[in-house]
């Protein structure tokens, strides 16, 4: 079959690519940058870069295909005004679908059935109404929230569990969710791929467990071997829990504000009609967190919600920065001969941040991190997905990953913590007269007078992270602090 797949570089669209390719698909991915893509290069794999905000050009555009899938949302792009994005984006696509040959159109949506939604969840009804069309036939999966390595709730549940001994946390943890493996997820999305018993129909998914947030927490922790307390209070508005969750997770501020107005109602499928049509037995709870784990430890984590641009939001492409400045900016510039083998230094590159952390003075870079989370920005938490790969759109800690050759030994990334301007890292390997150096070069592109002063302010502490950093990469230790 031939399929078409928005939101290729989401969490789900990348789980769900090389499914697609393994079962024998021909895939078309849409995405916004192709150079986003990691994925490695497949004969029956061919990508249209297209922005559905801005409408599809007929003219240009792949026609020829059997589905589409839409995995396109908006939710932690902002605090308000998303359900508008989320109406263009949709409207936009079904246009284009609409002068396809395509036969069925497979939208993953959310749970929907308490009487008093969540904007998110209204915004995501809404787009059902939106995506219906008398050109194809519409299927629907509704899942609540998504458990697997590298999702927003895994990893959100993952830092209040390994965090907080004892948590003091507001009274809608009480409320009652039904958590599906992303497995499962994948499973439900191929099984209704043109089956024709799900033409035109809407499915609730859900995994084996119904279970409140709290408990979900407690599971968790039984997973882990970890002992925790949960104390529920009914003064915590929703602000207040927004800037709790935003302050201890790797969550955004803008996407805390969106969970944990979802959170207030219940997220409980009516049916589990399709298991039984597609003979599928959802995984529970604690195994999908388990297997989650087994990913992790293994390295083999496919996608990450951190990945996704709109847990920054700062930019919408790639391209746009990859040309790092000249005039106008400030510079430290610094480089080293080469004393150990070549491989070693890349792989010391391609380590950093995470668990690795920055080769030197740690401390004054989670101090950092820690300042950045107090005025609104990404802080450190976010880490890294893999501990030894890095890709083009990959989040880093507060940096965006912007270029990644290994096979030339060239980094750029581009920072994305609060700052009166603009920044930039960039290691190196260069080659002159016979010798190999690695460069290491910070710019920084200054807003005003208060982004001059901000870099002068820091300069002291450049002088020794910076020659520190740059010297333990070259040196090729296994561990820094």
């Amino acid at each position: 079959m031939k399929v078409l797949l928005t939101g290729a570089n989401g969490y789900i669209g990348r789980r769900l690519l090389p499914v697609l390719l393994e079962a024998g698909n021909e895939v078309i991915c849409c995405v916004r940058d192709k150079t986003r893509l990691s994925h490695p290069k497949h004969k029956n794999l061919h990508i249209f870069e297209a922005d559905f905000l801005e409408g599809i050009d007929i003219n240009t555009a792949p026609l020829d295909f059997d589905i589409a899938f839409f995995l396109i949302h908006s939710m932690g792009s902002s605090l308000r005004g998303f359900e508008t994005l989320e109406k263009r984006t949709a409207l936009n696509f079904k246009t284009y679908i609409e002068h396809s040959t395509a036969q069925q159109v497979i939208f993953l949506s959310g749970i929907s059935n308490a009487e008093n939604l969540s904007k998110h969840l209204t915004s995501r009804l809404q787009v059902e109404s939106y995506l219906k069309s008398d050109k194809y036939a519409l299927t629907i999966l509704r899942a609540g929230i998504i458990v697997g390595s590298g999702s927003a709730s895994f990893e959100i549940i993952r830092d209040l569990v390994e965090k907080l001994p004892v948590m003091i946390a507001p009274r809608w943890l009480n409320t009652l969710s039904q958590p599906i493996a992303i497995r499962d997820v994948i499973k439900y999305l191929m099984g209704v791929m043109l089956h024709p018993e799900c033409m035109n129909q809407i499915f609730d998914i859900g995994g084996a467990d119904v279970l409140s947030y709290k408990q979900m927490l407690l599971d968790f922790a039984k997973v882990r071997k970890l002992r925790r307390w949960i104390f529920t209070l009914p003064v915590m508005t929703p602000r207040l829990s927004s800037y709790w969750l935003f302050m201890v997770t790797s969550t955004s501020y803008k996407l805390a504000v969106n969970l944990v107005d979802s959170m207030h109602a219940e997220v409980v499928a009516r049916d589990n009609k399709l298991s039984k049509l597609l003979e599928i037995k959802p995984i529970a709870y604690k195994t999908a967190v388990q297997l989650a784990f087994q990913r992790i430890e293994q390295n083999m984590v496919i996608s990450s919600w951190k990945d996704s641009l709109v847990s920054s939001t700062k930019h919408n492409t790639l391209a746009d920065y990859v040309e790092v400045p000249t005039y106008g900016c400030f510079k430290d510039h610094r480089s080293r001969k080469l004393e150990h083998p070549q491989e070693d230094v890349i792989k010391n590159i391609w380590s950093i941040g995470g668990e690795k952390g920055w080769y030197y003075g740690n401390f004054l870079w989670k101090i950092r991190g820690v300042m950045d989370k107090m005025v609104g920005g990404v802080g450190l938490r976010r880490g890294r997905t893999n501990s030894d790969q890095i890709n083009a759109g990959d989040a880093l800690d507060f940096w965006r990953v912007l270029l990644a050759e290994k096979n030339k030994g060239r980094l750029l990334l581009y920072a994305e913590m609060k700052l009166p301007g603009e920044a930039w890292l960039e290691f190196k390997l260069t080659k002159k007269n016979e010798l190999t150096f690695i460069t290491q070069t910070a710019t920084f592109r200054p807003n005003g007078l208060w982004g001059r002063a901000y870099w002068y302010l820091v300069l002291p502490f450049h002088f020794f992270i910076f020659e520190g950093m740059l010297k333990n990469i070259e040196r090729s230790y296994p561990s820094y602090s």
